[in-house]
């Protein structure tokens, strides 16, 4: 297997749908519970206004790429080479590591078939997923 490509952090429980929710869904759901620090709180939401501000949300550009008939178990990656981007992930999983909450950095060069890209990062749907359909 050759240089990983991608990465993606993400639960280490499935969810009810058998799939692993990523760092973001993990911690917004943190968040909606109420269950942040003031502290937390803040940096949960000057982060999602900077990926918000700086960052493509994939369903902006097209609705339909978590539709989950059309691409079941569509994931987001991250680019290895998506710099700050990436870099702003840590303190989300700060978030996550002080509430308990496993997550797991994913690598890999393949993830599944790519349904949206750009600079920073693609949404797949995973092999297995996409060969059942």
């Amino acid at each position: 297997m050759g240089q990983a490509l991608f990465v993606r952090f993400q639960g280490t429980s499935a969810n009810a749908r058998g799939h692993f929710p990523g760092v973001f869904a993990l911690v917004n759901g943190l968040g909606r519970a109420g269950e942040l620090s003031e502290e937390e709180h803040r940096f949960w939401r000057s982060g999602n206004d900077w990926y918000e501000a700086n960052f493509t949300n994939p369903s902006t550009v097209d609705p339909t790429v978590f539709d989950r008939d059309l691409h079941p178990g569509a994931a987001s990656w991250f680019r290895t080479t998506a710099g700050e981007v990436l870099d702003r992930v840590n303190g989300y999983l700060e978030i996550l590591a002080s509430h308990g909450v496993s997550c797991e950095r994913v690598e890999s060069s393949a993830p599944g078939r790519i349904i949206y890209e750009d600079s920073e990062q693609v949404v797949v749907v995973p092999w297995e997923a996409g060969l059942s359909s």
